[in-house]
């Protein structure tokens, strides 16, 4: 069964796009890539895969440094598919294997403009770090993630719930039985995650210990992959680093964890790789007195998340049925996996055609440490984002860093249904894809 997917809709607008470019669809393994442009196929009348890690004889034919042309005119003798532009969809899948491959696409751009042209591969940012200029401005990213909430709702079936949401705001509150089904829904979807195979089984089956076995299978398939990162760099390492990121999601990251067998710069290496691969994104500190945030950054105060809510609580081993039933996560595991989806819902609801960076604010001064989850820029506005695990929780960092920003509105992330307080709107954990709609006071 396909899950539907926003970016489903971004590829029928270049379908259709006359200055088109080869599309390089980029993100971690397995979140879908194959799948969406399997289900974008049926858009043409032919449809062409390529998969060079299962099929490595198409490799040879980039070696032989033919044109464009001739490369189509064998691809088709092989497939015994036509290669027509305008009609056909070429994919190249697992194109890291295949060096050439990724060089050739700026002239496929060049020479057959009209030819529909997307690549994709589980380990693509590796293979791009080797390459000084693949294509810039002729190739064009598109970036996935795992299923969004509201990606998670459309997948249920849940097309009414979701529209509802869309059209409310802290001026209209949810009536309280469908808040009650959205909490509900939200915290099966912590459980879960945005894995699009895990999804899928829960859809299916709503078998939520069936769904703990995938994301094992999950887990230990993106562990097994460390080892073809870095040839350097064991694998045993990034299970460590890997871990330790884990264990310290959303609050600053520390190098002095417990069992550490690594030292800094071997911790540093092994983040960075983990953040290519699409497993870790960076949430760093700004100072936030002005736009671009990513102006005033210290590097030095930096928190990491894990890229799936799902994986998260696989590998920490959280209690399912606690996170189903409390409305307290703090006691859980101290509101950090909150923290964690909201974060990554951020960077879902941005542009899938480029990388969002994340940041969040600290003052660390003596007697008043003050920290805002997160800093978002709207256009020309800032804008702090506090996340709260349940329903309660003060808001003095949010509220000092109004003052001392000299900014009039922030936002307040929880449990609670919409809502206002002096300069604080107040959105329901689920609702953080509607913050750019409730910018008003």
């Amino acid at each position: 069964m396909y899950l539907k997917r926003t970016i489903d809709k971004e590829l029928l607008n270049w379908q259709s796009a006359k200055n088109r470019k080869p599309l390089m669809l980029r993100g971690a393994r397995q979140v879908g890539k194959t799948s969406t442009v399997k289900n974008f196929a049926a858009h043409f009348t032919y449809f062409v895969e390529i998969n060079f890690d299962e099929q490595q004889v198409f490799s040879i034919i980039f070696e032989k440094k033919l044109s464009v042309f001739e490369v189509c005119e064998q691809l088709s003798v092989l497939t015994n598919t036509p290669i027509v532009e305008g009609q056909t969809l070429l994919f190249f899948d697992e194109i890291q294997t295949c060096i050439p491959a990724i060089s050739m696409l700026r002239y496929f751009y060049e020479k057959m403009p009209e030819l529909h042209v997307i690549a994709a591969g589980s380990l693509l940012e590796f293979a791009l770090s080797d390459i000084p200029s693949f294509g810039v401005g002729r190739v064009r990213s598109l970036y996935m993630y795992p299923l969004s909430f509201h990606e998670f709702l459309m997948a249920h079936g849940e097309h009414l719930l979701l529209e509802q949401l869309n059209k409310t705001g802290v001026s209209n509150p949810l009536s309280e039985p469908i808040h009650q089904k959205l909490i509900t829904l939200y915290k099966k979807f912590l459980i879960i995650g945005g894995m699009p195979e895990a999804v899928s089984v829960y859809v299916n089956s709503k078998d939520l210990l069936e769904v703990q076995r995938v994301l094992n299978d999950l887990l230990i398939s993106v562990q097994a992959d460390f080892a073809k990162y870095k040839t350097s760099v064991p694998g045993a390492r990034l299970v460590e680093v890997f871990n330790a990121v884990a264990r310290q999601v959303a609050i600053k990251f520390t190098y002095s964890y417990p069992n550490a067998t690594l030292n800094n710069l071997q911790i540093k290496e092994a983040i960075e790789l983990l953040k290519m691969a699409g497993l870790v994104y960076a949430v760093t500190h700004s100072a936030a007195n002005g736009i671009p945030l990513g102006a005033e950054i210290n590097s030095k105060k930096t928190k990491y998340l894990l890229f799936d809510t799902g994986i998260f609580q696989q590998i920490l081993g959280l209690n399912i049925a606690d996170l189903l039933i409390s409305d307290d996560f703090n006691a859980i595991n101290k509101g950090n996996i909150a923290e964690l989806f909201v974060g990554l819902e951020l960077l879902k609801a941005e542009s899938c055609y480029q990388k969002t960076d994340l940041f969040y604010w600290q003052r660390e001064a003596k007697n008043s440490q003050a920290e805002v989850d997160y800093v978002c820029q709207f256009n020309n506005a800032i804008v702090p984002v506090e996340v709260k695990a349940g329903t309660k929780g003060s808001m003095q960092s949010l509220y000092l860093f109004l003052k001392e920003k000299k900014l009039t509105l922030g936002f307040r992330l929880s449990l609670e249904n919409f809502s206002k307080m002096e300069q604080i709107n107040i959105l329901p954990v689920y609702a953080v894809n509607n913050l750019a709609d409730n910018l008003q006071k």
